[in-house]
């Protein structure tokens, strides 16, 4: 199964790290926020995983271009330029697909770009290059397959800056409602980390989609949207503040997300 992460997004809320690098790349304890994110799927075993790039692409390129030097011991003769690396660590081994889906493409576009890439995979994941959370993607996964409905996302509680959700009832886990970063109130929202079956892109009319608008709206509306509640540890990295907050964690030693 592979994983489609959003990564071509400006992310202006956090202007004092993106204007020089793409959100994703933003560092929580010296490694991106999208390696963390990676990590918590490959220790789950899903470790294909389709990058859709945009705003400053070229720097998460170059990352995983280089990422096998920059994790090894490297010889370098000044005098003829021969570059020798010392394999002795353990890698990671994923394949990651990096895929330019346009600068100004919104959230729906980016995932309708990549449909390609998806193979012939009835079902993928799908989440944003900004969010990290203690959660068991293996239950999520065995969660989709047993309802059987086409998409799944992963609720959590935090205050509602986010997509806000309403349930059937307190025992059910079908979505009757979703609201788009409500002006106010708290409960369960929107964390991302997504299963979706492949039949949603049709959702999709362009380039110019808003994903969690017209396309997850309209699913919803069609009883086709259930929620996994995640009651544990999830946080996105927004602002500076929230990316300071991660940082913090992870320097203590004790960041919830690093389960590996």
């Amino acid at each position: 199964m592979k994983a489609v992460i959003l990564a071509g997004g400006l992310g202006t809320r956090l202007s004092e790290e993106t204007v020089l690098r793409p959100k994703p790349m933003v560092e929580v304890g010296g490694k991106p926020i999208l390696w963390h994110i990676m990590k918590l799927y490959a220790t789950h075993g899903i470790k294909e995983f389709i990058i859709t790039l945009g705003y400053k692409g070229e720097m998460i390129k170059e990352y995983f271009l280089n990422f096998y030097a920059h994790n090894n011991d490297i010889s370098v003769d000044l005098k003829t330029g021969a570059t020798t690396i010392h394999d002795g660590k353990k890698h990671e081994d994923w394949k990651v697909h990096l895929v330019d889906t346009g600068l100004h493409t919104q959230t729906g576009g980016r995932l309708s770009r990549v449909k390609q890439w998806l193979g012939s995979d009835e079902t993928f994941l799908f989440t944003y290059g900004d969010g990290v959370g203690d959660i068991d993607i293996q239950s999520l996964i065995k969660f989709h397959d047993t309802h059987g409905k086409l998409a799944t996302l992963t609720s959590v509680r935090t205050p509602a800056r986010f997509g806000r959700l309403g349930f059937e009832s307190q025992t059910s886990d079908r979505i009757s409602e979703f609201m788009e970063k409500p002006s106010a109130g708290e409960g369960w929202v929107n964390g991302g980390f997504y299963v979706l079956n492949r039949r949603v892109i049709d959702y999709i009319s362009g380039d110019d989609t808003v994903w969690e608008r017209g396309p997850i709206e309209r699913i919803t509306q069609e009883g086709q949207l259930m929620a996994y509640r995640h009651d544990r540890f999830w946080s996105c990295m927004d602002t500076l503040r929230e990316k300071n907050q991660l940082e913090e964690l992870w320097q203590s030693g004790n960041a919830p997300w690093k389960i590996w």
